[in-house]
């Protein structure tokens, strides 16, 4: 399906069914711009995470139980 050929079936849709169309849009975009940011960041600090081992030292610890005191 072309891009013109889905404006014109939203177009003749309901306007409640646009409002929700253009509501899941917008959810599907600012989710695809975050996704986007956190891997830039990701691939950014990658080196940093990899040669400077001081910021890895807690990953020790992943496996250990963890205990809640209350």
């Amino acid at each position: 399906m072309q891009t013109i050929d889905i404006i014109k079936e939203i177009q003749g849709l309901p306007l409640d069914k646009k409002f929700f169309v253009v509501e899941e849009l917008i959810k599907a975009i600012k989710m695809e711009e975050i996704s986007y940011k956190m891997e830039s960041a990701a691939k950014e600090l990658l080196s940093d995470y990899t040669i400077d081992k001081e910021l890895t030292s807690f990953t020790a610890l992943d496996f250990e139980d963890f205990y809640e005191t209350k």
